[in-house]
């Protein structure tokens, strides 16, 4: 075993997370119930290493899987359940804080475990595989809107290397993790971040896709008088439909209170919007990378850290907050997504995963995920939480043919 993690002493606190997390994903445990077809097969995973993420990769350790974990971003590990997963036998590259060249490390040596299958979230170690022509791939999952749309390029350009399921389009990851589960989260860390109150605050959500909608319908939840920006006109007029104020960022930008992005997008809050903005301005990223916002700008000014995960930027008089240095706020501040909605999720990646193992020559292209496992993955959510509901009649199933 192999591997790096920051304390191996708090293992014992990760199993207690874990145990929590594990006791709310009960569909996680039903599909691991399976005798072992996973033996013989090197999972290279990367995943925000969250007690969540810890359930699914034990399942897969449970189904026979070898398994090497980094994190899918520098600043979300959580150590203790990196220390968890280390002493059962997993390699784990993963600590909280990582620099940008130790964060590309850590991917590095996952590919040199010689995965058979690849598990990312964001596609930066899809994108490493294909830069390093790592051999032996008979396929891959992705979890994320960003990731996707990255392998797709790669797809449209006749590079891609192996075949992927985009498990983020599957109708139970993206209708419920992305709304439900990153809307909740995102308002959890900037909370945690701030401590503000959001009732009656001006809150702007850039971008209408399912993140977007989760975290405008959550701070409306709260009080928050929201607006939302948009660049597609069809997401635009739905935002207006669903009651939301929709307006160009530049026109929203002088009056707001709190900067939400959630586009998947570079460079949607530029200088010349943070130039327009009041005193006291905070801005935040919901989306995978920190490109949504200018860093680098906000950087090239007087900075300060005002309390864990949010720093004061001295611009032009005025002061302006940003929350986890620009980068997702949900998982940085707080602890992701809730277990209840990942377990759709990573039942997802799960059934994913067996697939490709099952079917090592899959045609080399972006895959959906199939009719079959997304349904498979609702009725284990409604057994879960007790649900029947009917079905259609003989007379039905003829009249729906006709």
């Amino acid at each position: 075993m192999t591997g790096k993690v920051a304390d191996t002493s708090l293992a014992d606190a990760g199993r207690i997370s874990f145990e929590w997390a594990k006791s709310r994903m009960p569909i996680i445990d039903k599909i691991a119930k399976k005798k072992k077809p996973l033996d013989g097969v090197r999972l290279g995973i990367c995943l925000h290493v969250t007690k969540e993420t810890s359930v699914l990769v034990m399942a897969a350790k449970k189904l026979g899987a070898r398994i090497s974990l980094c994190s899918a971003n520098p600043l979300s590990a959580q150590n203790d359940i990196a220390a968890f997963l280390y002493s059962q036998g997993i390699d784990v590259y993963a600590w909280q804080g990582q620099t940008i060249p130790e964060y590309r490390r850590c991917i590095r040596d996952v590919l040199g475990s010689r995965p058979s299958i690849i598990v990312d979230d964001g596609g930066d170690l899809h994108l490493a595989a294909h830069r390093t022509a790592a051999g032996g791939i008979i396929g891959g999952t992705e979890e994320t809107t960003s990731g996707v749309k990255r392998l797709m390029a790669l797809e449209k350009s006749g590079r891609l290397a192996y075949p992927v399921i985009a498990v983020n389009n599957a109708k139970t990851k993206h209708l419920f993790d992305n709304r439900y589960g990153t809307g909740q989260s995102t308002i959890d860390g900037i909370l945690r971040s701030t401590g503000i109150l959001l009732a009656g605050l001006r809150v702007v959500v850039c971008g209408y896709g399912w993140v977007g909608k989760g975290v405008s319908a959550r701070a409306r939840g709260m009080g928050a008088v929201v607006t939302v920006t948009e660049v597609d006109s069809v997401r635009a007029l739905e935002a207006k439909m669903d009651g939301f104020e929709v307006k160009h960022l530049s026109d929203a930008a002088v009056s707001a209170d709190l900067f939400i992005t959630c586009t998947g997008q570079t460079a949607v809050i530029r200088k010349e919007h943070i130039a327009s903005m009041k005193d006291g301005a905070i801005l935040a990223n919901a989306g995978h990378f920190d490109v949504e916002i200018d860093v680098s700008y906000l950087y090239s000014n007087k900075h300060v850290l005002v309390r864990p995960n949010l720093e004061r930027f001295e611009i032009d008089g005025k002061k302006i907050y940003l929350i986890a240095k620009g980068r997702v706020a949900n998982l940085v501040c707080a602890e992701g997504n809730p277990p209840e909605v990942m377990a759709l999720s990573f039942a997802n990646q799960l059934l994913c995963i067996l697939q490709i193992a099952e079917n090592p020559v899959m045609p080399v292209k972006v895959h959906g995920v199939s009719q079959s496992i997304d349904q498979a993955v609702a009725e284990y959510a409604l057994d879960q939480l007790g649900i029947e509901i009917d079905s259609l009649t003989e007379k039905q199933k003829k009249y729906q043919q006709s």
